[in-house]
Parts: C-alpha cells; structure tokens; sequence
C-alpha cells in the first residue's frame, strides 16, 4: 500500500504521524512525506532539510519530496501554483491512505496546505485512495482560537505503543525545532500527548486524526 504525508513545515509530519508512519513501514508499506514549505535562509534551509532526511530514515520513508515554498508565504502564492505543485505529487505517488494537517490549526500554511491537499485528492483524481486522516500538530492545532472551524476532533487512534520509540527518535534528529519542556515541541511533551490520546481508549501510546474521507 501507498500511503502519503503532507507536512506544511519540516517536523509536521513527525509530531503528527511519527508512529503512525513507523507502523505503516513494519507492516510492509511505502510512505512518501512531502514537505511543502521550507525557510528563506539557505543555510537554514539545507540544515533543516538534512535533519528532515535523518528523521525519515529512522521512521523508515520511502522517498521525501521537497517543495520548497517559502515558509509563511503560501497566502501570497497564486493558489493556483501550489495546487499543482501538489496535484503532480499526487499523481505521481498514487496514494491509496493520505494524511493531511487539520485545517483547523493556528499557522495559515496548515489551513492552505489542507485545502490544497483536498483539490488534489479528489475522488476523481485519485481513484485508488480509500481513506483520508487529518492529523494535529504540536503547538498549532491547540493555539488556534477555540471554536467551531477550528476545533480538532478525534475520531480515529492508531496505535503506536510498538513505534512510540522511534517517533521519539526520529523527533531528535530535529535538533532545530526542539525546545525544553514544557514547549509543546519537546520530547515529554510528544510522548503526554500520545498517553493522553490513548488513555482515552484505554491503549498507552496513541496518534489520533479526524477521518476525513473514508472507502470500504
């Protein structure tokens, strides 16, 4: 099976499917991770891209695909652009399972990202997909302010408690985006949020996401 990641931002992809991505690899699948958007700064920017790279082989992704559009700037690219750009991924991967981030989150690259993602992975453009998962993110999906729009939802948990581990691991390789705790973005607090999702079905380690869409 082919199963593929969008990550607005490097790192996305592992606070949100980490676990879910290293269990999909141990039952025999293909994960593709593209990530969309990296920083202005070369230096930076390359840094970033080569912790991205570490991460994904510990978590054991078949191919990373980098975009390349600038951080913070996908509200002044031409929509038309960026859904293209993700419409050739699409197409080029084939994807039968698709996770994308929740449009409900703080950063505006999330909520462009998601309804990007959406235009490419419509029923008619990609016949072989059975399902869709939004996934939260770290310090986005809880800061957005509260309401209706914006909330996340879970009604999907997958359990990692074999591949929590290896999202931990996976998530050090990102030594540019981790802080101390109690930053959302630190080591204790993406194992909290993975025991407070599965304490919720009674499980230790869980990645939750809202279904999206959904084929049997």
């Amino acid at each position: 099976m082919k199963v593929l990641v969008f990550a607005p931002h490097n790192d996305d992809e592992v606070l949100g499917v980490g676990g879910t991505i290293a269990k999909h690899v141990a039952n025999g699948d293909e994960v593709f991770v593209c990530e969309v958007t990296v920083g202005k700064n070369k230096e930076r920017a390359n840094k970033i891209k080569q912790e991205a790279l570490a991460a994904h082989k510990i978590l054991g992704v078949t191919k990373t695909l980098f975009l390349d559009f600038p951080v913070v700037g996908l509200a002044d690219l031409p929509k038309v652009e960026l859904n293209k750009a993700i419409h050739i991924i699409v197409q080029q991967i084939k994807p039968e399972v698709a996770y994308i981030p929740h449009k409900g989150d703080m950063h505006i690259d999330h909520k462009i990202v998601a309804e990007s993602a959406m235009v490419a992975l419509r029923p008619v453009e990609c016949p072989d997909l059975k399902a869709i998962y939004a996934y939260e993110t770290l310090s986005e999906t809880e800061w957005n302010i509260p309401s209706i729009d914006n909330i996340f939802v879970p009604n999907v948990y997958n359990d990692i408690t074999d591949t929590i581990d290896k999202k931990i691991e996976a998530m050090k390789c990102y030594k540019s985006q981790l802080y101390v705790f109690p930053h959302p973005r630190s080591l204790e607090a993406i194992e909290s949020l993975s025991k407070l999702r599965g304490s919720t079905v009674c499980i230790n380690n869980v990645e939750s996401f809202m279904l999206i869409r959904q084929i049997n």
